[in-house]
């Protein structure tokens, strides 16, 4: 699989990433073999989140014998600084290591969270100071607003943004642009959410995919033509949906990657 420059840490990430929600409520045997098989497909990049169920446990002993050649990515959903303290330590624990390549502010949607974040006795003064003590190397954050993101990514020096870059987004809704934009001006890098998502979910509706919360792409060229847009914008890797099965045709569209035309 082919990799790109994580920003400017010299370290490289391979296109694909793992989304550690595909190890949610899967047996350790099944965990354990999705996880051997994303590494021998070239698979260097995972990320997590404690608000993924149980997925952190049953990743963590999947990814142990894997821990120093990996990257690995997790998150935390408070905006306090003891809060973050908390959910920090407690997926250390988890997830057996006792380091973070990447520890990220998860979800951030709104100015005030913003504002919190990064305001006394805020998550971020927790994440610094993990920083600072090795516990965390580098620090970004995940957003699904862009007024949020473009917010942080102006006022803290993030290594990384986490965000939907998506085709049906991208096109219908003009949603990522002003993020990779502004992205480009700070020298964050860009992380894609969502690549092989397709449409909302309607009231009442289920996907059939109990791990996305929305309907994603249907078919394999769907999915290579998702993955393409989204690694065809100034974005380093794209993270899978929370099924193996997409992982795999992430893989896959990432071994026979060519950048999409204009047209």
């Amino acid at each position: 699989m082919f990799t790109r420059p994580y920003g400017k840490t010299g370290i490289e990430l391979s296109a694909v990433g793992f989304g550690g929600i595909i190890c949610m409520n899967e047996s350790p045997a099944n965990a354990a073999r999705h996880v051997s098989k994303a590494i021998e497909r070239g698979v260097n990049y995972f990320d997590v989140a404690p608000s993924y169920g149980n997925a952190q446990d049953i990743l963590g002993p999947a990814l142990q014998p894997y821990r120093k050649e990996v990257f690995l990515a997790c998150k935390t959903g408070e905006r306090g600084a003891k809060g973050a303290a908390r959910e920090l330590n407690e997926s250390l624990t988890a997830l057996r290591t006792d380091y973070f390549d990447l520890y990220q502010l998860h979800g951030m949607n709104t100015i005030e969270e913003v504002e919190k974040v990064l305001g006394a006795d805020g998550a971020m003064e927790t994440l610094e100071q993990a920083r600072r003590d090795g516990i965390v190397r580098h620090i970004g954050f995940s957003a699904h607003t862009e007024e949020a993101a473009t917010a942080l990514m102006e006022r803290f020096d993030f290594t990384s943004v986490l965000f939907p870059i998506n085709w049906v987004a991208w096109n219908t809704g003009k949603f990522g642009p002003k993020v990779v934009a502004v992205a480009q001006e700070t020298d964050t890098c860009v992380l894609a959410l969502k690549a092989l998502a397709k449409r909302k979910l309607r009231d009442g509706e289920e996907s059939g995919w109990p791990k996305c919360w929305y309907s994603p792409v249907e078919t394999y060229e769907e999915a290579q033509l998702a993955f393409r847009f989204a690694l065809s914008r100034p974005v380093t890797a794209a993270v899978s949906p929370g099924h193996a099965e997409f992982l795999w045709w992430a893989c896959d569209a990432a071994d026979g990657f060519r950048a999409l035309s204009e047209a």
